[in-house]
């Protein structure tokens, strides 16, 4: 029987699903905090406008919600079940614990204003 509800996956579950294109993430967080710094590829759907019926869930990959700290993720992962989705994901510890995880991010090199891996 398939997972249902809310499902907290680590951050190292969620790259290597990324990695196998078997999944789409979601960033939650505001738009300056995602041009600051972000996950690679991760999408912008912000907590303050966020509709889970504009969620990519027709397709075949599993919905990863992220933000910060997982707070924000897990009151949209919510209005998702709420809203009559049947499953949905969320790294759990958000950016903070992707970070402790030593995993890739993007953020701004003060130097030049650009977009930019982040050693870590």
């Amino acid at each position: 029987m398939p997972d249902t509800g809310i499902i907290e996956v680590t951050p190292q579950d969620a790259k290597a699903w990324l990695d196998k294109g078997l999944a789409i993430l979601i960033d939650v967080r505001e738009p300056y905090e995602y041009g600051f710094e972000r996950i690679p590829g991760a999408l912008l759907f912000p907590l303050a406008t966020f509709e889970p019926k504009s969620l990519p869930l027709g397709e075949t990959k599993k919905v990863v919600l992220q933000c910060g700290t997982a707070k924000r993720s897990g009151m949209a992962a919510q209005r998702a079940i709420d809203a009559g989705v049947a499953t949905i994901y969320h790294v759990k510890g958000g950016l903070s614990a992707w970070k402790e995880a030593k995993l890739p991010i993007l953020d701004i090199n003060p130097a030049t204003g650009a977009i930019e891996p982040k050693e870590l």
